[in-house]
């Protein structure tokens, strides 16, 4: 009974683990093993549907309007698209943390001036941020990936900053102090563990927000520009067929979802079991 018990209670995190290994699995199989060329197209076989054969070769997922593969398409868009969202997301983690350990430790006028930045940003809605500095700056990958991740630390700031302000009252934070150690060697070995759990939790629950973030500006082509697939310039070039070839809208609204659902599921789960903990 207690093991039925503690299936069903880690049911989420296993849908969840399931659905992310598997869009994985696409992106890293499909770029390596699949023959076709996602970016060379056969203009005698366009809008063929899923499972249909030219020349002798399966496309399981059809074909596009320039008769390119939709499979390979698709697993090379979902890892550009993954690795834009990791390396955006290790950039927020990595500056929001480090922000709001700062305020949150040393106070005063610090404190003051980042969390005015703070809430500065997360005044503005973040999409209308992105959009305004892609077109400025220029869309490419690198751009997308930098202006992901600085626009996304608010939020790992201010959880940062709560939890800091917690820690460093701690009896051996005092004692650390009192031995001479200095303030970075404190944040660095005794905060920073004690603040880590939180963060990764809060980044399962932000995933989905950079996901779509990445995916909306692909689509309204502010992103990796084509023929370089992504999951949202994907279905921003599929729009315009979408009556006539459904499939090439379907497929990488799938894998968003599949992220999307999975990422939500799985921070959903770890905020649960870190209260069940905490209780």
């Amino acid at each position: 009974m207690t093991r039925f018990w503690n299936a069903g209670r880690n049911a989420d995190a296993i849908f969840a683990i399931s659905l992310l290994v598997a869009v994985c699995a696409l992106s890293i199989l499909v770029p390596l093993l699949w023959p076709l060329d996602p970016i060379r197209g056969q203009l005698t076989a366009t809008f063929r549907p899923p499972m249909s054969v030219v020349g002798g070769q399966l496309h399981p997922l059809g074909t596009d309007q320039l008769g390119r593969d939709l499979l390979a398409r698709l697993g090379l868009g979902t890892a550009i698209s993954l690795g834009i969202v990791l390396f955006a997301s290790v950039i927020a983690v990595v500056l929001g943390t480090t922000l709001g350990m700062i305020a949150g430790y040393f106070g005063g006028w610090l404190d003051v001036v980042i969390m005015r930045a703070v809430d500065i940003q997360l005044a503005i809605p973040f999409i209308l941020l992105i959009l305004l500095i892609v077109a400025v700056v220029g869309p490419s990958m690198l751009n997308l990936i930098v202006v992901l991740g600085v626009t996304g630390w608010a939020i790992f700031a201010r959880v940062a900053r709560a939890r800091t302000l917690e820690v460093r009252e701690l009896e051996y934070i005092d004692a650390s102090r009192a031995i001479g150690l200095p303030n970075f060697a404190i944040l660095l070995r005794h905060v920073l563990p004690n603040i880590a759990g939180s963060q990764i939790v809060l980044l399962t629950l932000d995933l989905p927000r950079l996901i779509i973030l990445e995916a909306s500006v692909g689509f309204l082509g502010l992103g990796v520009q084509p023929p370089t697939p992504t999951l949202g310039n994907l279905i921003g070039e599929g729009r315009s067929f979408i009556l006539l070839a459904n499939w090439l809208v379907l497929y990488p609204g799938l894998v968003i979802g599949c992220l999307v659902v999975g990422c939500n599921l799985l921070g959903d789960w770890l905020v649960r079991r870190a209260d069940r903990r905490g209780a």
